[in-house]
């Protein structure tokens, strides 16, 4: 029976959070505003207007690329990419096609290295807006810097896919280029999707076999905002071409779209190839050339990544390889975990913890929520301090007090002895108040259940 393997690649594009858009001054936070108030004659296209590039979009997309592992060219410029749509305003976009700012990279995602093709610069484009039988344009958006990364077509599974495009997102916030959000379009994803017919089984837990043919056709869905939906994407188009493939018939390249409600894709349009887009060398911008010692100051800029942070909870630290990288999603969480540690070396006695228990401690509680991480990391500590340092105690006041508890709360009592273990915590609460907190919450409940057996 013939088996059918996926061959997927990505196009992600990624919204950079520069002040102001690529080409022109105004501003690049167009989010929420009032239709078309957020133009120019530069993002508008207008007659004479001339591009000048944003130079932080520019160091922001070489960072993302070594952070990729890329090779950085020393030599790029940009092209103008021509179709004609309602939301490009020029009738082309300013995009980068032969020389891009970065190629060759990889990206390695829980075990497993995923070949990046290009990290390029462009413009972003308008958005149509479709009000009843209605479409209308906003060019708020039209300029806005936009980095695209597109890799090759290693993936072979939904679950592949959507684990590559978290690791990015978590990648591209701790860079701080982009919040990444998607709900606002900030982060767009489009796989690229086709079926090899295969004799022999394949395993989903590997990457696409160098070698293999790859189909004469590849189905483009456009646009999607959220890892679910590109999930549900890929599953149907799978099953789709699946059942065309079957009948002994090719599916048709082409671009389609997502139904987010009947989890369906729907065909667009026929797909293009590079020729289409006649793609030449913008001529109001300049061939951009990069020196050694200015690649070198942007290198510079870049933090611990994600992985190298999780590897080092987990081997200096002693975490839990699920607790790090539950810690290391976050960037602003792994510090402030980080801060924590540090603020509370000089008062470890109070808590009587080994220091491999207390990079432990001080993860569970941050990851269940114990102590809120909202508060100033002083405050954290304090807190911490003030709820687990071993209190000083009037043992007679606090066995005369947990009698008279367990005497007063009969039901709860009856709910613990019966198998409702989490009632006892609610005698430990009447134990604590009545004590005014001048007790060991760890002993008070040591008492109580000895008291009740």
């Amino acid at each position: 029976m013939n088996k059918y393997q996926p061959v997927i690649g990505l196009e992600i594009h990624v919204e950079l959070k520069t002040k102001s858009k690529m080409f022109c001054q105004c501003s690049a936070n167009y989010f929420g505003k009032k239709p078309n108030t957020n133009t120019c004659p530069v993002c508008l296209g207008l007659p004479g207007a001339l591009p000048v590039p944003n130079k932080k979009a520019v160091e922001w997309t070489i960072l993302l690329g070594k952070a990729l592992n890329c090779t950085i060219n020393k030599v790029t410029k940009f092209d103008r990419k021509h179709y004609f749509y309602p939301d490009l305003p020029k009738g082309y976009q300013i995009s980068q096609y032969d020389q891009p700012i970065a190629v060759k990279g990889e990206f390695k995602v829980q075990g497993l290295k995923f070949k990046i093709t290009r990290v390029h610069l462009e413009e972003d484009t308008g958005k149509l807006i479709h009000l009843g039988g209605e479409t209308l344009v906003d060019f708020n958006r039209s300029g806005v810097p936009l980095v695209e990364i597109v890799t090759e077509p290693v993936f072979n599974n939904a679950d592949q896919v959507k684990n590559f495009l978290e690791g990015l997102r978590t990648l591209v916030r701790y860079l701080d280029i982009s919040d990444a959000d998607m709900e606002k379009g900030s982060m767009r994803l489009e796989p690229n999707i086709s079926l090899i017919k295969l004799k022999t089984q394949y395993s989903k837990s590997k990457t696409i076999s160098q070698g293999l043919k790859l189909p004469n056709y590849k189905v483009e869905v456009k646009n999607i905002n959220s890892f679910k939906y590109v999930k549900q994407a890929i599953e149907y188009e799978i099953k789709r071409q699946t059942e065309i493939l079957k009948k002994e018939e090719t599916p048709k390249q082409e671009t389609r779209g997502f139904d987010e409600k009947k989890t369906v894709t729907y065909s667009q349009r026929t797909k293009e190839e590079a020729r289409d887009y006649r793609y030449f060398p913008e001529p109001d911008i300049p061939t951009l050339e990069f020196e050694d010692k200015y690649l070198a100051s942007i290198y510079k800029q870049i933090p611990e990544l994600p992985q190298a942070k999780m590897n080092r909870f987990i081997g200096k630290l002693n975490l839990k390889p699920i607790d790090a990288f539950i810690l290391t999603r976050d960037r602003k969480l792994a510090e402030y975990y980080e801060q924590v540690i540090s603020k509370l070396k000089t008062q470890n006695s109070k808590l009587n913890l080994k220091s491999e228990n207390l990079n432990q401690f001080i993860a569970n509680l941050i990851i269940n929520k114990k102590i809120s991480t909202n508060l100033f990391v002083e405050e954290f500590v304090e807190k911490l301090l003030e709820q687990f340092t071993p209190k000083d105690t009037d043992q007679k006041l606090l066995d005369a007090t947990i009698i008279r508890i367990i005497v007063a709360n009969k039901k709860v009592v009856d709910d613990y002895k019966s198998g409702k273990k989490n009632a006892i915590m609610f005698l430990v609460g009447q134990v604590m108040r009545a004590m005014k907190g001048k007790a060991d919450a760890r002993l008070v409940v040591k008492i109580i259940k000895d008291k009740l057996t």
